[in-house]
């Protein structure tokens, strides 16, 4: 189903998608459970609702602009550019808001 959601945002309409996805699951499996069932539960609905996703994709750090060979590994890589983490925790704290923006930041550029 195509949503009518227009904004000027970058990947508005993608961040919408997974964000209704997401709900979803939400409203469907409550809270309480562990991260790997909430990620394979968004993962089924991701595929239902058509939307393009990678599980466990590594992603290269890079430093100096040389590529890590630690990598990071992201729950969901959605569209080909949205990162998706997830947590199971009852509220977010202010290390959980810093740690996709770290992860933002490190992986400028996605090299693989």
């Amino acid at each position: 189903m195509k949503s009518s959601f227009r904004s000027r945002e970058p990947f508005a309409e993608e961040g919408y998608r997974v964000v209704g996805a997401a709900m979803e699951v939400n409203n469907e499996l409550g809270f309480g459970l562990l991260e790997p069932v909430y990620q394979e539960a968004l993962e089924r609905e991701l595929q239902a609702r058509e939307i393009p996703f990678e599980p466990q994709r590594e992603l290269t750090i890079l430093y100096k602009e040389q590529g890590l060979l630690k990598k990071y590994v992201p729950d969901l890589f959605v569209f080909e550019r949205v990162i998706v983490e997830l947590k199971a925790v009852k509220e977010l704290q202010p290390e959980h808001e810093a740690q996709p923006l770290n992860y933002l930041r490190i992986t400028r550029t996605l090299v693989n």
